[in-house]
């Protein structure tokens, strides 16, 4: 298999899959010599490990692959029209784990639906060093067909994650997991850049921005009913819950705009409010955050 985003999140992941025993490709940029020399470091509950890793600076140095682990940033969503066709055959199957809506639309639409699987990591990680992936809690992972129930395959690529340590459910509809997802990210993400560099626990520790967290995931929750997809409203207190375990926790979007990178606009906000306001949901908090964002984020 081979992994197209070595970041943080296809690092942690896909390193995980190495210690297993997998076979595993990661396409390189600014960490190639780096992981060449090392392997991948994984920092979490206060230990760390390391496995050796097959790092590459192109697709076409890897070649033809079975499973394809999108962790892409979706604003260089355009570089898979180049980076995926060197690693196609006949029966290569698509799983992005990109975050937003509209990921899997973008590869079904170009390599065919029926190639196309998503998954929602529910993970706290940040890259913090050429190589060096510290783990900061959580990790779960939901997969899921595109537009499809589960099949056999996507149980057995959900074992092989399994078997590597990672907390992984199949999903029968992927697309409410996103949801499910954004009800967390729509929040944080934006919230935490809108505000100047705010990270988690600041962003719970005063009750009228708290509110506008919980009034954001109802209106997320909102959007998501409108399309179908229910998620029961308690779900936002659950979320706001856990994320006090995080403390100082920044969000991965605040970490790209912080170090002037492109951050994730479009599918993280403008595309829940396009999809659920075209169903009739009104989300004026969501629309007021993605306005901010697009212009606080314009490089």
């Amino acid at each position: 298999m081979a992994v197209v985003g070595s970041g943080a999140l296809g690092s942690y992941y896909g390193a995980k899959l190495v210690r297993q025993g997998a076979d595993v490709r990661f396409l390189m940029r600014t960490d190639l010599e780096a992981v060449r020399r090392g392997g991948l470091r994984i920092r979490e509950q206060g230990a760390e490990w390391s496995v050796p890793a097959r790092a590459f600076a192109s697709t076409a140095e890897i070649g033809a692959v079975d499973l394809v682990i999108i962790g892409l940033k979706t604003t260089a969503n355009a570089d898979l029209e180049r980076l995926i066709p060197p690693l196609l055959h006949d029966g290569t199957l698509l799983l992005t784990l990109q975050n937003g809506l509209g990921n899997e639309e973008y590869l079904a639409q170009r390599w065919g639906a029926e190639r196309v699987l998503g998954g929602l990591c529910f993970v706290c990680l940040n890259r913090v060093a050429p190589g060096v992936i510290e783990h900061y809690g959580h990790g779960t992972l939901s997969l899921g067909e595109y537009g499809r129930a589960a099949m056999d395959r996507t149980r057995t690529i959900g074992g092989l994650f399994s078997a590597s340590g990672v907390e992984t459910q199949v999903v029968e509809n992927l697309i409410t997991e996103r949801w499910r997802k954004l009800v967390w990210n729509i929040p944080f993400n934006g919230l935490s850049i809108a505000t100047g560099g705010r990270t988690c626990d600041l962003l719970l520790a005063e009750a009228g921005m708290k509110a506008q967290v919980r009034g954001l995931m109802l209106e997320t929750i909102a959007g998501a009913a409108a399309l179908g997809h229910s998620i029961p409203e308690d779900f936002a207190d659950y979320q706001i819950e856990r994320t006090y375990s995080m403390g100082a926790y920044k969000p991965s979007s605040m970490i790209d705009w912080q170090l002037g990178r492109a951050v994730e606009v479009e599918s993280i906000w403008g595309e829940p409010w396009r999809q659920g306001s075209g169903a009739g949901a009104a989300l004026p908090r969501l629309e007021l955050l993605y306005r901010l964002l697009e212009q606080l984020t314009r490089q």
